[in-house]
Order: structure tokens, then C-alpha cells, then sequence
């Protein structure tokens, strides 16, 4: 079974895209990231959530810019701390974007 970790259905959380097994939107995500929240905070705080669904739901962000376009710079990067390059290593490489999902510092370090 392939998991679609970031669903969007009319009935739920009134069409927003959310994280799939659980009540948070993309959204939600992108705000607790620009507010400073790093993984290790935002899988503690959610337990329910996957390192992968979080990923998976930044890169959605990112591939959708006219919807998120408050969360991204002009570089195209999101606001916040992403992963670090440990925490990007388990990641499948169509995820591991720079900015996006792995910290710019951490990428031009």
C-alpha cells in the first residue's frame, strides 16, 4: 500500500490539504515552521505525524506557491528551519530539497 501523505478532500478540514493520519494541515505546518519550530519540535508536539509526511507536506508547499506564496521567499525557500542534512539522510531524494526541506544553512555550509 502507497501512503498518500498529503491529502485534500472537500469534507475535511473544509478542503485544506492536510497530513495524512492526522488533523494538521499543510498550512499548520508551514506556521509552526516559520514560527521556529524545528522537527524534532513539531514530531514531539504531534506525535501522530512521520518525519516523511513532514517533508512530504513542505515539498507540497513548495510545488504549490501560489496557495503558500506567504511562507516562501524570493530564493524560493520556506521561512523557518527545516531539516538538518542527519534528519534529511532517511528522506528518499525527491525529497530532500534544498531550502525546502533540508536547511538552507545547513545545505551552503
Amino acid at each position: 500500500m502507497t501512503v498518500k501523505w498529503v491529502k485534500s478532500d472537500p469534507l475535511v478540514m473544509n478542503g485544506e490539504p492536510f497530513c495524512y493520519g492526522s488533523r494538521m494541515t499543510v498550512r499548520q505546518l508551514l506556521e509552526e515552521r516559520r514560527h521556529g519550530h524545528d522537527l524534532t519540535r513539531i514530531l514531539t508536539d504531534h506525535p501522530e505525524l512521520k518525519t516523511l509526511g513532514v517533508a512530504t507536506a513542505w515539498v507540497y508547499a513548495a510545488a504549490n506557491p501560489a496557495r503558500y506564496h506567504e511562507f516562501i521567499g524570493a530564493d524560493g525557500s520556506l521561512a523557518g528551519p527545516g531539516f538538518s542534512p542527519a534528519e534529511a539522510a532517511i528522506l528518499p531524494d525527491h525529497l530532500r530539497v534544498p531550502g525546502v526541506v533540508v536547511e538552507r544553512s545547513a545545505v551552503t555550509a
